[in-house]
Order: structure tokens, then sequence, then C-alpha cells
């Protein structure tokens, strides 16, 4: 009975979802591996493979996996510094050290970062994206660099390819119009109405512009992976970044998705295992790499799916599209490929994660660690954000705030934060600004309390009442330890 169950809730949820997760993943995995400097075709491998192998070893029931735009700025400088093959053995390394990962319990940890790290490095890598696709948009190449890339644009609007130029933005405008479609509509994913109409669009007013070349069939796409004959320590830095940043983006996404729906929770270890089997195995093949991708997961349950065959579904269904239609991908315009990527470059950088860090005082870690990213690099960007993380969260943790304020006759006294011996030079100057004499009430509000301030407020409680004042402590029970109310 459970089996027939089962198979019903697939071909009623799964499936239908499965169809509207390939629609989407399409059009984006090919314009990942543009950005990427990758082969093209690289992006569809990665694509399948993470929807099959992900999909089923994982242990996130509804995420859905695929080449991600978090990685195409680390990919483009591995391919330009190694070379394609040897980046594939790179991605297969990373693979088996979050399969190492995973199989080591620890990948919860990764959730450990700071939010507004990972919200701005993703914001970093989405300008770093806009930037290098709104000079293909353009008719022309993009740079080496971020700065390249601001510098020269000037000089590449004055020269720019007209009938390039209006195919993405047609793409463009279609994105941003689909968000007000009636719902009936909505459910086409706007990303495929985008490239689909622009593309028949081209083709039937013959635009004489720059097209999607593959290099032969999804087979001649197969690749193994080649070792380095050298830079070995540039290698593994690559490896190192490349799996931290897979792993902390398919963790993280994985915890949205989990927000997302009331079912089966996720097994972190499990999906970081699944993870990078898969990175083992796209790699191996000549795939890009692969992390949870937020975009086709959201689609994903949105759409209606219960179980992990949705995910397996579409990559089956990429594979079934790709071996008989490749040559269709080859009548898409390159500037359409680019307006898309520019929408998800775009995307990438969220008002509500800036209206976060800025309510939250993080503000400057948000702006050093994008800043970081787009005019450094990834690596060098995110730790940065991180040491200034967690300087900045030293300092509040350091510093407690001790302030002192009449009220009619009395005082008032608030300790709050974290009171250390640290912040004593502080707390007995405010507390012998006091005049004598008077009731005060000291409220200790503080996440923590060292023996040192334990000591230096009971001392001046003590003395204070020698001569006359009357104290009353809310919130003092012993050094360490608050609670609601202690007796003077």
């Amino acid at each position: 009975m459970q089996r027939p169950a089962k198979l019903r809730s697939i071909l009623r949820y799964d499936l239908p979802a499965s169809l509207v997760v390939f629609l989407v993943a399409l059009p984006l995995s090919l314009g990942i591996a543009i950005a990427s400097n990758a082969p093209v075709l690289a992006g569809l491998i990665a694509a399948i493979v993470g929807g099959v192998i992900a999909g089923a070893i994982g242990g996130s029931p509804l995420q859905v996996s695929g080449p991600a735009a978090g990685l195409t700025v680390v990919m483009a400088d591995l391919i330009s510094n190694f070379g394609w093959a040897v980046t594939c053995f790179i991605t297969v390394a990373a693979g088996v050290l979050q399969v190492a990962l995973g199989l080591s319990r620890v990948a919860r940890a990764a959730l450990a970062i700071s939010p507004v790290v990972v919200h701005a490095m993703l914001a970093g890598i989405g300008i770093t994206i806009a930037l290098q696709q709104t000079h293909v948009l353009l008719g022309g190449k993009s740079k080496s660099t971020a700065w390249h890339n601001l510098i020269e644009l000037p000089g590449q609007v004055v020269g720019a390819h007209r009938p390039g130029v209006l195919l993405g933005v047609m793409v463009i405008a279609i994105l941003i119009a689909w968000r007000w479609a009636p719902a009936r509509l909505a459910r086409i994913p706007g990303p495929l109405v985008a490239i689909v109409g622009v593309t028949i669009f081209s083709v039937v007013f013959p635009f004489q512009v720059r097209r999607i070349e593959l290099d032969g069939s999804p087979l001649d796409a197969l690749q193994l992976p080649e070792i380095p004959d050298g830079q070995w320590g540039a290698v593994a830095v690559g490896v190192i970044t490349v799996a931290l940043i897979a792993s902390v983006e398919s963790l993280l996404s994985a915890v949205s998705v989990d927000r997302m729906h009331n079912g089966p929770r996720t097994d972190f270890n499990r999906e970081l295992i699944g993870q990078g089997a898969a990175n083992i195995v796209s790699g191996s093949i000549g795939g890009l790499p692969i992390t949870g991708v937020i975009v086709r997961s959201s689609t994903n349950v949105n759409a209606g799916a219960k179980s992990k065959a949705s995910s397996i579904l579409h990559g089956i269904w990429i594979l079934l599209f790709t071996l008989p239609f490749a040559e269709l991908v080859e009548e898409i315009p390159a500037a359409a490929l680019a307006g898309l990527l520019i929408v998800i470059g775009v995307q990438l950088l969220q008002p509500a994660h800036i209206e976060t860090a800025m309510k939250h005082g993080d503000l400057a870690v948000y702006l050093v660690t994008a800043v970081s990213v787009i005019f450094l690099n990834l690596l060098h960007g995110v730790m940065i954000g991180l040491a200034l993380a967690i300087t900045l969260t030293g300092w509040r943790v350091l510093r407690a705030k001790v302030e002192a304020h009449p009220v009619d006759d009395q005082w008032h006294v608030t300790v709050e934060g974290a009171c250390t011996f640290l912040a004593l030079p502080r707390l007995t100057r405010v507390l012998a600004s006091i005049p004598t004499g008077r009731t005060v009430t000291v409220t200790v509000s503080a996440i923590y309390l060292d023996h040192a301030a334990h000591q230096a407020i009971t001392d001046w409680q003590r003395q204070y009442e020698a001569v006359g004042g009357t104290v009353r402590i809310h919130g003092v029970v012993e050094t360490g330890r608050l609670a609601g109310r202690a007796p003077a």
C-alpha cells in the first residue's frame, strides 16, 4: 500500500514540479557556464549531475542542486590560471573534501559563518556578474577584473552593438514585467519566457548577433580531469575555496528551503556528502562545480514538490532535452543570456539584507566584504569580512554599556552587554559620578558578568550605603549568572 501511495504522490506533485524546475534550470545553467568562462555544455552537465546525484544522495528533501552563480567568479579565475581540465580536477578534489567534511559530521559548523558576510559575498558576486555581462550585452567581452570592467564601461557604451543591446534589454524587461504577470501566466518560469521569446524574435527578424556556440554534442563535452603539473599551493587554495563556498552556499540554501515547507528537515551532514559526491562526478566528466541553488529550490517548493523525486527528474529532463535538441541552444543570442545574468546578478544584491545589516549595526561589515569581493577576489573578500565581523563582535562583547541618569529624586543605573574586568574603568567611573545619599536602582541586564565586575558593584553598594544612600540591585545573583531580582 505504501509504494502505490508514494508513486501517486510523485506523479501528482513531483513530476509537474520537476518540469517547472527543468524549464528554470536550463537557461540558468547555460548562462552560469558562460559567466564562468567554462564550456557551455559544462553547465548542463553540472545541472544533470546536480539533479540526479545530489538529489538522490543528499539530505535535503526539496533542495535542487546545479551550477550556481555564487561560484562564477572563482571558476573564471581558476580556468584563467589553470585551464579547464585542471579546474575539473579541482572540482573533484573539492568534492572529496566535502565528503570528508560530511563524514566528520561538522556540517553545522559552516552555519556559524556570519550571515551578513554570506549576504555581502553574494552581493559582491552579483555586482561582479552584472558588470561582466553588461559588456557582453553591449557587444563586447568581459574584462579580467571588476575594476577594468568598470573603467572601460563608458567606452563600451559608446561602441555598443545596438541589435544585441535591444535583445538583452528585451530579456531584462520581460523578467521585470513577469513579476506582475497574472497567476496563470506566472506559473510559466520567467527566464524561459524571456529567453525563448527573445530567441524566436531574433530568428524571425534576422538579427546579426553573436549566438551561443557549442563545441559538439553533450557526449563530446565529456572530459576527464587533468592532474596539475605544478602550482600545487595555488591548486590547494582553489580546492579549499571551492569546497568551502559550495558547502556554505548549499547549507544556507538548505536552511532557507526548510523554512519554506513543513515536510522533513535537512540532514546537513548527509547533504554535504551528497554535494561532495555530485562534485566528484561532475568534475570527473567535465562539469562545473555544484551547489544547492535557492532559485531552483524555491521554484521546486512553490511548484508543489513533495520529495527528492522532483530534483532527480529535473536532471533527467535536462539530459533528455540536451541529447537531441542541443542545436537549439545555438540559436540563443549571447546578449539574451547576458540580460538574464544581469538580472540574476542584481537579484543577489537584496535590499532586505542591507536593511538587516543596518538594523543590527553590521553595515560596515557588509560594505567592506562586498567591496573586497568585487575589487580583490572572493576568498580575500570573505576572509576580510569574517575578520571584521569577528572583531566587531569581540568589541561588542568586551564593551559593556553602563549608563546612569536621575529620575526625580532617585538615580537609575543600567548595565548591558558583557560586563567583564575590561569594563571596570567605565563601570567605576559611572558609579562614582552618582551623588551620595540618594536612592539608586541598578538594573543589570548584561549577558555575562564576571567576578571583577560583580565585586566592583557590590563594593560600591557597600560603600554607598555606608554614607547614607540606598541601593537596589536588579538582576545580579552571582558571578556569571542573572535572575529577575536579587535582594539589596
